[in-house]
């Protein structure tokens, strides 16, 4: 860890050690705020980001990006608490680690290229939205009857005073000067002067003390057994996935914002690792958080060294500065998180109304909206799934054919276009087995064979043809789809004519190819 610190400490020290201050601040209420969400003790939300923000910020694959106890988790582990108690939090925690570490090694982070920008956009504004809804409850107290309420008069007008002028100083500060964070200087300003002033106002403190001492090696005391895993492993799997998603995308959102490329894979196997050593920690585990690494980006953290300050500094606060820490306005930290909302939120998105497609404005609103009314992980996957149907849909149209007598009298099929499960109603409607001459060509020059769907096609287009008693001859296929209609013999001529070689499936190594293509020869010779 000093290595690396050593080896970046010279170009952005001083920027990534007070970004690193500046974000530990933040950190505190967001981690306790979610233990109790959760159910469980604030240490145990605290030893969760620290755990989290180290070992990430010291191995990861994006250097700059911060880690914590988030909220996506902590709803989740809202039942296993009822039911079975804290200690299988640590349970599934580890769990959780071993199967991000596991997609980690087998290199699958590439799959987050799948997920289209319009999901993107939804994930980040739904994101910003959950981030602006969670400062909300801030703005509410418990009453004698033990019910919420909104605050009102004097305490509401303070508080939002308080929130505007940190905002205020966050937006406007870094025009006077950028030598030191200006959400730093806000939080310490604004701190300084309701303790000078004796503003009544509530602070950290008042939601939750965050003192306490070293964490300590705990080994979760569950049975170790098939009934206990069958109790842990579903809430493992949608927490590994959650964390994993929120992560990538965070990662993906981070490359934007610095113009730098991350690793997914080695982030993966760091958020499995720092999962797995949280849950021996008594922590109930997190992922990358998009306010934290906004705030850190923002205030000119870029290296490794802004994280593993952040969680050292977080960690001191648990040990020797809570009494400081605990006298910081609530209504201060919610401007900070009013500020990541406004630069978390893609504004440019509202302008793309009439501009883009409307699916994709469709899918954006639909991630969005799902983001916040369910969770994060259900979002993205309806969003992918959204998008692949779209991009079939819009594919399946794409499929043409022209025709043609040739002069030979023999007509000839000229398809362009993919054809694929989607586009093969709309193939078979192309032809006329019955009005066709004795021969018929089907050339596939300019067309491609993607999957087994469409090599089906083929072959029930073959059937027709010899209903009709007409012969049916292709050109140009591949030799894929050639070797699977060897089965149909003599119903079938297939005519190889400058015949392109390529893989219907994609996953296909150049030697299994080649065994193809051998096949395929051996099949029409």
């Amino acid at each position: 860890m000093f290595e690396l610190i050593a080896k970046q400490a010279p170009a952005n020290f001083k920027h990534d050690v007070l970004s690193g201050l500046t974000v530990a601040l933040a950190l505190v209420p967001e981690a306790v705020a979610f233990a109790l969400v959760a159910g469980v003790h604030p240490l145990v939300g605290l030893y969760a980001a620290f755990f989290m923000g180290l070992i990430t910020a010291a191995l990861g694959g994006r250097p700059g990006m911060i880690s914590g106890a988030t909220g996506a988790i902590a709803v989740v582990l809202i039942s296993l608490v009822v039911q079975h108690g804290v200690e299988y939090v640590f349970a599934a925690v580890v769990l959780m680690g071993v199967l991000q570490m596991v997609f980690g090694v087998l290199r699958l982070g590439k799959f987050i290229r799948l997920v289209p920008h319009p999901v993107f956009l939804g994930f980040v504004n739904g994101l910003a939205l959950v981030i602006f809804i969670a400062q909300l409850k801030q703005f509410q107290f418990i009453n004698a009857a033990g019910g919420s309420e909104w605050l009102g008069g004097g305490a509401l007008a303070l508080m939002l005073l308080l929130a505007f002028i940190t905002m205020a100083i966050i937006q406007f500060l870094p025009r006077l000067t950028t030598s030191v964070p200006s959400t730093l200087v806000a939080i310490i300003v604004v701190s300084l002067a309701v303790i000078l002033l004796n503003l009544d106002t509530r602070t950290v403190g008042d939601i939750a003390s965050v003192a306490g001492g070293l964490p300590s090696f705990h080994i979760p005391q569950v049975p170790f057994n098939v009934d206990t895993l069958m109790i842990v492993l579903p809430y493992a799997a949608i927490m590994a996935l959650i964390g994993l998603i929120e992560s990538l995308l965070t990662l993906n959102l981070i490359d934007a914002l610095t113009d730098t490329r991350g690793q997914a894979n080695r982030e993966s196997w760091a958020q499995g690792f720092a999962n797995l050593v949280t849950g021996f920690f008594e922590g109930m585990g997190g992922c990358a958080m998009v306010g934290q690494s906004i705030i850190n980006i923002k205030s000119g953290g870029r290296g490794r060294l802004s994280g593993i300050t952040a969680a050292v500094v977080l960690l001191l606060i648990i040990l020797i500065g809570a009494p400081l820490i605990e006298q910081i306005p609530v209504a201060v930290l919610v401007g900070v998180m009013f500020m990541v909302v406004i630069g978390t939120f893609k504004w440019s998105s509202l302008r793309l109304l009439g501009r883009v497609p409307a699916t994709d404005i469709f899918i954006t609103l639909a991630v969005t909206l799902t983001t916040v009314l369910i969770d994060l992980a259900a979002a993205v996957i309806l969003g992918v799934i959204l998008s692949a149907l779209v991009f079939a849909w819009n594919h399946a149209k794409e499929i043409k054919v022209e025709s043609f007598v040739d002069e030979d009298g023999i007509k000839v099929y000229e398809l362009s276009g993919p054809l694929f499960f989607a586009s093969t109603h709309n193939f078979q409607e192309f032809f006329t087995p019955r009005e066709d001459t004795q021969d018929v060509i089907v050339d596939f020059k300019n067309s491609r064979v993607a999957d087994h769907s469409a090599l089906d096609a083929i072959e029930n287009l073959a059937v027709r043809y010899q209903r009709a008693g007409r012969r049916l001859h292709l050109r140009h296929l591949s030799p894929e789809c050639r070797l699977l209609l060897k089965k149909a013999g003599d119903l079938v001529e297939v005519d190889v004519i400058e015949d392109p070689v390529y893989s219907v499936a994609a996953g296909l190594s150049a030697a299994e190819v080649e065994v193809i293509n051998q096949k395929a020869q051996a099949a029409t010779s």
